[in-house]
């Protein structure tokens, strides 16, 4: 099955790329899908948009880049092999680059993403896979991630795992106390009082997030951990 749509991480952000064969209205239905699913995680981005040896119109790249405004998405750049595509880029006041294939993201081979520090108030970490934190999540911090998140600390923010649309993922963290919780589509908020002082692990169970100590999530053998 070809791939219409794929969304990788680099040194320099977030890349979106568009099938370089396939039918630009095909291209486009999938990209508006793809968006309209993932709408947190796309929300005030900024993405290099890559479509390869594409040539692009300007009539196509104007159809683009209003899809990209409606989901409140910002073009940082265009990278294409094409002259016509980079013409029709610059006459439309968008960066236009080389395709450099040679980039490649800090995360692990399964597409990964370790931070090693607090993510701080103010901060926002963006990633297409899995997310582990060795650090804390700060009130007013946020995480949106299509994969899973483990945070090695405390949550004060707000983490939205399968921000893509998957709901089989899982937030877990040392200490979860977050401002809010997503999975998915599916919204919580940490319940009043004190920590529960164990590790604890949330997950979508039927319609709803269910929250439960890490070691009865794991012993209930579930597959993901």
């Amino acid at each position: 099955m070809t791939t219409l749509v794929a969304i990788k991480g680099g040194k320099d952000g977030l890349r979106l790329h568009l099938n370089e064969s396939a039918g630009w209205s095909d291209v486009i239905e999938a990209l508006r899908s793809q968006l309209g699913q993932g709408a947190q995680f796309f929300n005030g981005a900024r993405v290099i948009i890559d479509i390869g040896n594409r040539p692009l119109t300007e009539a196509q790249l104007a159809e683009l880049m209003a899809l990209m405004h409606e989901h409140h998405l910002e073009a940082s750049a265009l990278a294409s092999t094409s002259r016509e595509s980079r013409s029709a880029a610059r006459a439309a006041g968008v960066v236009a680059r080389p395709v450099t294939r040679s980039i490649t993201a800090p995360e692990s081979p399964d597409g990964a993403l370790f931070i090693w520090r607090t993510v701080r108030s103010g901060q926002i970490v963006r990633h297409h896979g899995h997310v582990t934190i060795v650090g804390d999540v700060n009130a007013g911090a946020e995480v949106v991630a299509g994969g899973s998140v483990i945070v090695w600390g405390r949550v004060r923010g707000i983490v939205h795992a399968g921000a893509l649309g998957d709901r089989t993922v899982i937030i877990g963290a040392i200490e979860l106390r977050p401002m809010q919780l997503r999975i998915a589509d599916l919204i919580a908020r940490a319940p009043d009082g004190a920590a529960a002082g164990h590790p604890e692990v949330a997950y979508i169970d039927g319609d709803q997030i269910a929250v439960e100590s890490w070691e009865r999530y794991r012993r209930a053998n579930r597959s993901d951990l």
